[in-house]
């Protein structure tokens, strides 16, 4: 078993959610980010909508743009990435048990001033989400540049509040936490922000 990835589970475990940095190189972040740059500039990303079909753009909600990752049109760079979250869905498999069987993964672009609102990833309607997992492209990130991530930890006990955490969106961090348990939301960012976030599925039915 690849056992890079067990700080992931051990907080998955502990808390609802875990990091891991360096899960991309510094070279891999740089290769990835180009071909974001070089499919958006070819027309290729669209403003993110929000529900099950994704086809309500709620600019108010979330200001993301979106471009889904295919395994048959994937560069080589998308599918190493591509390749490498499968080995984790395999670990998390092996360590939790959870059946995960499939994967959806697109690239994420917040222009400068830009949010998504607090939600959960799980839909009513579809349950097949188990974990949310992001993946961080930015370049030499600031704390003044805005974007973290918030998640939000109902408490433990009964009548024990919920605890934010805040995680910055550094290139080559991940981050998975549990899409059906842990509201989150992605504050405003005051320069542009990149990612590749998708979700790790069981086959389920509707």
């Amino acid at each position: 078993m690849d056992e890079r990835f067990e700080p992931i589970i051990e907080g998955i475990l502990a808390d609802g959610y875990g990091v891991l940095d360096n899960f991309l190189t510094a070279d891999e972040v740089v290769a990835l980010t180009a071909r974001l740059h070089e499919r958006r500039a070819q027309g290729q990303f669209r403003p993110a909508g929000i529900g099950n079909q994704q086809v309500a753009v709620e600019k108010q909600i979330r200001g993301d743009e979106i471009l889904w990752l295919e395994k048959d049109t994937a560069v080589a760079e998308e599918a190493a990435f591509l390749a490498r979250i499968e080995q984790f869905m395999d670990y998390v498999n092996q360590t939790c048990y959870l059946g995960l069987r499939d994967f959806e993964f697109h690239y994420a672009v917040y222009p400068p001033g830009t949010f998504y609102k607090r939600h959960l990833d799980q839909f009513r309607s579809d349950s097949r989400r188990k974990l949310s997992v992001i993946c961080y492209l930015n370049d030499n990130w600031q704390e003044s540049d805005g974007g973290q991530l918030t998640l939000f930890l109902p408490g433990t006990q009964p009548g024990q509040a919920e605890q934010n955490i805040t995680i910055q969106p550094i290139g080559g961090r991940l981050v998975c936490f549990e899409s059906g348990r842990l509201e989150h939301e992605v504050r405003p960012a005051a320069r542009q922000r990149l990612s590749v976030t998708g979700w790790l599925k069981t086959q389920g039915v509707f």
